[in-house]
This record gives structure tokens, C-alpha cells and sequence, in this order.
């Protein structure tokens, strides 16, 4: 495998199988989305850390790893946080992960190229912008800008 350029950029990102990196075809496996495997490659190579994240479990789940190991994809843990990770029912099934790629997504599957653009635009740097910024933090953020200056507030 080649080596891994790990940056303050890198990030986890845990990514759906059927309808993500293959189109639907469950149990069997389907032929690749457009992009999936070779874009799923330039991440690794871009330091990210990779899960699979996916319904499939037993053979089935093998399968999916094998098939993505045999295209040159190896993830770092595969429906867990990482490699080691005893699974038991106090352990959530949801991965902590920075970035979901699934194509149950709200407004549908971007696509692999879209992805690509959003997670890396032309200057390579990894740009992850948030819609909805305000929605992705515990924190109350301090007031600046017109409305302090408007009213004041501190």
C-alpha cells in the first residue's frame, strides 16, 4: 500500500458501501460508482483515515472488504471507530467520524466527482465547509459585527 501523508487536514471519513462505492445489488455486489474507488484511493493517499460504514455484516461484510482491498482501498476500521474496537451493546453502532458519505443522504448522492471538488478543491487543501455551521457546535458563539455594534451587546 502506499504511504499516507498525514496532515492537520486529514480526517476521518466514514463511507457507506451498497449505493455508495457500488450501485445497489444487495446481497450481491454491484458494479462501482463512477469515481468511488479511484477518488476513495486519493484520499488515502491524502492522509485520511477511511471506515466503512455499512449495513452488511458476516460473508457479506467480507465480501465488501475484499472487494475494496482487491481495487487497492484498505480502510482503517470497518463499522467501528478503530481497528481494536470490542463491539458490545454499550457501544454505539454509529461511528465517530468527521465525514459521512452515504447515498441516503438528504438531497441524494452527490457523486464521486462532487465529493472529490468539496473535499478537495484545486489548491489540494481539504476545505470542508458546513451548510450549516450553527448546527455543528455545543457552544454559543460571541456576538460580533453589526448587531454588536448596533446594539451594544458584550
Amino acid at each position: 500500500m502506499a504511504s499516507r501523508l498525514v496532515t492537520e487536514d486529514s480526517k476521518i471519513i466514514a463511507v457507506d458501501f451498497d449505493g455508495t462505492i457500488v450501485e445497489h445489488a444487495y446481497p450481491s455486489i454491484g458494479k462501482e460508482m463512477l469515481f468511488a474507488l479511484a477518488t476513495l484511493r486519493e484520499l488515502q493517499k491524502k492522509g485520511h483515515k477511511l471506515i466503512l460504514w455499512t449495513f452488511r455484516s458476516g460473508p457479506l461484510l467480507d465480501e465488501a472488504v475484499e472487494y475494496c482491498r482487491a481495487n487497492g482501498v484498505e480502510f482503517y476500521a470497518v463499522n467501528k471507530n478503530f481497528p481494536e474496537e470490542e463491539l458490545t451493546e454499550n457501544i454505539s453502532r454509529k461511528v465517530n467520524a468527521d465525514i459521512f458519505i452515504d447515498d441516503r443522504n438528504v438531497g441524494g448522492f452527490l457523486g464521486w466527482s462532487e465529493i472529490w471538488q468539496i473535499l478537495h478543491p484545486e489548491s489540494g487543501r481539504f476545505d470542508h465547509t458546513l451548510k450549516n455551521p450553527e448546527a455543528h457546535t455545543n457552544f454559543k458563539k460571541e456576538e460580533t459585527g453589526l448587531l454588536k455594534k448596533l446594539f451594544g451587546k458584550k
